[in-house]
């Protein structure tokens, strides 16, 4: 028997993951009472299917990498790893998939959870079907902000029977390693995936579309991180998709590539991109297209909805698909709806507080392949494709004493853009073993705006990788 209530908020939150939690913590701590409604995990895709998962499955293989290529630690890092042990601690990483702790500190800050499927009703009110079955109303005084994130999309092809393929979500919490996998795709996801699966015992073959790997990127890191996944024994074929699948009565899945070709596997990762998750979010009631990218203003409210109530921040808005980007989305969609509550009037200038600009200018992302890459602003084809004179300065990391005592046979490169008229940086790229930790020194002069001249006065430590900013420094000066 379905019953109804209504309960009043401030503000109603839609999607309890990290960028629901930030947005209803911001508002719960300016006084607004906040209910966050989540029909699965709260904690979301990044704790239990991305983030966590994914980056357990590659610490072990990146930290072998590194150590086989180190005096005296080469010997003792071989051998295949502990794949059961690498599991474990991926289950742990992932909390078991049990969100208890999540619900926890929700409750501890004073945000109400409740679960069930949130559906927008109308003007700022959201319909909740509870695990229960029963139907709870929701009204709010001030905000309802929309934080549902994405999944992943699946490929137009030919498929027979019942396929199984693997997402982004099976890809990460995958019970064994399957002897075959093959990876359609060649962004992030597609390369991480390939990355871990290889060391823990699958033979990988990787298709890409395009002509390397990593194709949004600067095509050196594409290129990089090929070599190293040949070096492993995955085979990385370019220019070729997968146009029809079948699994077969033995399990097998049979994949028909668009060269003609065929492989055989017994399981396939669809890496192909990713889709809002809005479809079934109650956007019709609003006026918007179920299935559709909630588009935003810098301070994340939806442009297409008048009123000033309903925001949309993280991946569901498409303008940085990271979770630390939609974590810093939250924290602006959380100060605009305490500020319009106040009566207040937006600070919406370039550096205001109530204005999102680092995920346009300067989003940094890393992927955790061997190697590491790392990047955040512009990338010469973008700088080409706005019309931005920069001038393209590199340098080869390997050539440091830092990196060399990493690695004797360190193998990256370094890349900055600088504005010619301006004299800032306002991109950079690095890939090579250990460069994650160069990323945010770069996304700080990004974002700073600090002029080359000055970032000479920025003195990095002897031996370190970040001695590169020094000799990018230098070559800008001699070239």
């Amino acid at each position: 028997m379905t019953t109804e209530n209504i309960r009043t908020y401030d503000v109603i939150v839609i999607g309890a993951g990290p960028v629901g939690e930030n947005v209803a913590e911001r508002t719960r701590a300016a006084g607004l009472s906040t209910v966050i409604v989540e029909s699965e995990l709260a904690g979301g895709e990044c704790s239990y299917w991305a983030c966590e998962p994914s980056k357990a499955l590659l610490r072990p293989a990146l930290l072998r990498a590194d150590a086989a290529h180190v005096p005296g630690l080469a010997r003792a890092v071989q051998g295949p790893l502990d794949t059961e042990a690498v599991l474990a601690h991926r289950d742990r990483m992932s909390a078991d998939w049990n969100d208890d702790g999540q619900a926890e500190w929700i409750e501890s800050v004073g945000i109400d959870l409740l679960r069930g499927h949130g559906r927008l009703a109308g003007e700022r009110e959201v319909s909740v079907e509870t695990l229960g079955g029963d139907t709870v109303r929701l009204r709010a005084r001030y905000a309802v902000a929309v934080c549902t994130g994405s999944r992943a999309a699946l490929p137009p092809l030919r498929t027979t029977g019942d396929l199984r393929p693997w997402t982004s979500r099976e890809a990460t919490s995958a019970r064994k390693a399957p002897r075959r996998l093959v990876v359609v795709g060649a962004g992030v996801v597609g390369v991480e995936m390939a990355t871990a699966w290889q060391a823990l015992g699958s033979r990988v073959t990787l298709l890409a579309r395009d002509e390397g790997l990593l194709p949004r990127m600067e095509p050196f890191a594409g290129e990089l991180v090929t070599e190293r996944l040949r070096e492993a024994g995955a085979d990385v074929r370019f220019r070729v998709s997968a146009v029809a699948a079948e699994r077969t009565p033995g399990g097998e899945v049979r994949i028909t590539l668009s060269d003609g070709a065929e492989v055989v596997a017994d399981e396939v990762l669809f890496a192909t991109g990713r889709v809002p998750r809005t479809e079934d979010v109650g956007l019709a009631a609003v006026g918007l297209a179920p299935g559709d990218w909630l588009g935003t203003d810098d301070s994340l409210t939806v442009t297409a909805v008048p009123g000033n109530w309903l925001y949309a921040a993280g991946d569901v808005n498409n303008r940085a698909l990271f979770t630390h980007q939609g974590k810093y989305q939250a924290r602006i969609a959380g100060a605009v709806i305490a500020a319009r509550a106040r009566g207040e009037a937006l600070d919406t200038g370039r550096w205001a507080r109530h204005s999102a600009t680092a995920d346009l200018d300067a989003v940094p992302g890393v992927v955790f392949t061997d190697p590491e890459v790392a990047t955040v602003g512009l990338t010469v084809r973008e700088a080409e494709r706005t019309g931005r004179a920069v001038d393209v300065v590199d340098h080869e990391i390997g050539s440091l004493a830092g990196a060399l005592q990493y690695r004797p046979d360190y193998k990256g490169r370094a890349r900055i853009l600088i504005d010619r008229e301006r004299r800032v940086v306002v991109g950079a790229t690095f890939a090579g073993p250990g460069v994650a930790e160069l990323l945010y020194s770069a996304t700080v002069a990004i974002t700073g705006e600090v002029p080359v001249d000055r970032l000479w006065h920025a003195v990095p430590a002897f031996p370190t990788i970040s001695e590169v900013w020094l000799r990018l420094l230098e070559t800008r000066r001699d070239s």
